[in-house]
């Protein structure tokens, strides 16, 4: 099993934190995901899966790795996929 740290840009909430580990846990292959807020980093664990189809998934999310360029659109990506995660939270609880 590898085990990746992935420091990504437009991390702002639990909101967020949400809707990046439900949406990694669907890629098959991932084993863990945790998302430190403070830090702006993901934590990955996962076997038979190449890195980028990691990072795809968080680009396509809103939140691209910090060395990428982070334009409008994926800012209001983030947004978008921030919400969807509060509005989770809320209905799980």
């Amino acid at each position: 099993m590898k085990t990746e740290e992935i420091i990504i840009a437009n991390l702002k909430c639990s909101g967020c934190a949400t809707t990046i580990k439900n949406n990694l846990m669907e890629l098959p292959g991932i084993q863990d995901v945790n998302v430190v807020n403070d830090e702006d980093k993901v934590i990955v664990s996962y076997d038979n899966l190449d890195r980028s189809a990691i990072t795809e998934k968080l680009h396509s999310l809103g939140y691209p790795e910090a060395t990428e360029e982070n334009g409008l659109l994926l800012q209001l990506k983030s947004f978008a996929s921030c919400m969807v995660g509060r509005v989770n939270n809320m209905t799980n609880k």
